[in-house]
């Protein structure tokens, strides 16, 4: 894979290559429009295609927050086109990475010596690289190691990245009034969360120590002498990417097992620590050998305040979703509904969010749920396509909705997404038995 020898790092640099991308996919469109005149059979496909690369080329190169928002939109199957899914997915643990003299560059300036001089051996070249940084093999005291080392200027030029895509992001998703603003706030908090490694350091000490009693589920030791708050080193996991173990996987028995344990971590932290690895994609877990869940990378935790947790979980139990009046009450608890709602926002809306809960809570209806139920996603797909050419919601202030679904919402699809793809079935309360 080729390598990155500088990334633009000033506001007016990083600016020019977005709208470098920008011409780009206006380009990709005046193409597409002029076949389409000649041929009229011509479908969205190849447009999709074409926009996906050259945008994915663009971010990959700025890294940071430009690019994770690359890698959160590749978890976005259901709404999202499969071209665009496919090359965002890269953005998970697969993009250029430094060159070994950036890297040892760049580990002098945040840690003072060369990682030559700090451990017993390192490898120049990375072993994964993503949005926000890059993970390299190293050793000391006979422990083989993992250091992540964090992009230079990521955390500088978040604010900016985020002030670029904001105006497109508005138009996307049809948000509108000074409200708006709680949304990229709270994007920009968790954004700038991920990179502080001391924090990720205290987060992942906190929940591994929490859900080490969880059944088949492992983490790395973090190192707090080796890390600081651009550099965390850890143990080095031997495994292979979520990802990639369903790609060979034909053992249904292992299948439920990884899934048991990858839903008892996320309903334990949910339900017992209030507070979530927030960042569920199958670059952030391993499956060892002996099929044991390996979770890596805390650098995105969500805090779920109670006053967010109780009518959201309320809204899980069908006896408050079928009654019009606990439902409307959770629906303002939430910031769904709003005071200054007109009756036709009132209603359209508690129709919207009925139909979606009623379908993203069967899971939690069960004793057991099976996500390889081609049936429930393909209900999640056409809900998805419905209301995205829904030209009566686009009249409508999408502005909806407390700002902790962003991260919680997101959790929850991520979630499913990986037990739909390792084909899992799960016994819902069994994270009760670790309390």
């Amino acid at each position: 894979m080729n390598t990155i020898d500088s990334i633009p790092t000033g506001k007016i640099s990083r600016a020019t290559k977005l709208v470098r991308t920008g011409v780009k996919v206006g380009g990709n469109y005046l193409k597409y429009y002029g076949e389409k005149l000649v041929n009229p059979e011509v479908t969205k496909e190849k447009l999709n295609e074409s926009n996906a690369e050259d945008i994915y080329d663009g971010l990959k190169s700025l890294k940071g927050s430009a690019l994770k928002v690359a890698q959160m939109l590749s978890m976005e199957k259901n709404i999202m086109p499969r071209a665009y899914v496919e090359k965002f997915s890269l953005a998970q643990f697969s993009v250029p990475p430094l060159s070994a003299p950036l890297v040892n560059k760049t580990f002098k300036r945040y840690f003072g010596i060369s990682p030559y001089d700090l451990y017993e051996s390192f490898e120049a070249d990375s072993i994964a690289a993503a949005s926000i940084g890059q993970v390299h093999k190293a050793t000391k005291d006979g422990k083989e190691l993992a250091v992540k080392i964090q992009y230079p200027g990521v955390a500088d030029s978040i604010s900016s990245d985020l002030a670029l895509v904001k105006p497109v992001a508005i138009k996307m998703f049809n948000l509108k009034g000074k409200d708006s603003e709680k949304y990229f706030k709270e994007i920009e908090g968790k954004l700038l969360e991920e990179t502080n490694y001391e924090l990720e350091l205290t987060q992942s000490r906190m929940i591994t120590g929490a859900c080490s009693k969880i059944d088949n589920l492992t983490f790395p030791k973090y190192y707090e002498e080796l890390s600081n708050d651009r550099i965390i080193t850890m143990d080095w996991m031997d495994g292979d990417h979520l990802s990639e173990f369903v790609s060979y996987n034909t053992d249904k028995e292992k299948s439920n097992k990884i899934g048991q344990a990858l839903w008892d971590f996320y309903m334990f932290q949910m339900h017992e620590l209030k507070q979530v690895h927030a960042d569920p994609h199958p670059g952030n877990f391993l499956i060892s050998e002996d099929g044991q869940l390996i979770a890596i990378d805390f650098g995105c935790v969500k805090k779920v305040p109670q006053e967010f947790y109780i009518p959201y979980f309320e809204l899980a139990d069908p006896k408050n979703i079928n009654d019009p009046k606990i439902f409307r009450e959770k629906l303002f608890e939430l910031e769904i509904l709003r005071e200054d709602d007109s009756e036709k926002e009132a209603n359209y809306f508690s129709a919207l969010f009925y139909e979606m809960l009623s379908l993203f809570t069967q899971p939690f209806q069960n004793e057991i749920f099976d996500f390889s139920d081609a049936t429930f996603f393909g209900k999640i797909a056409d809900l998805s396509e419905k209301y995205s050419k829904d030209t009566e919601l686009r009249k409508m202030n999408g502005n909806r909705g407390s700002k902790h679904f962003l991260y919680i919402n997101r959790t929850f699809f991520g979630l499913y997404n990986l037990l739909n793809d390792l084909q899992a079935e799960v016994k819902i309360t069994n994270y009760q038995t670790f309390k």
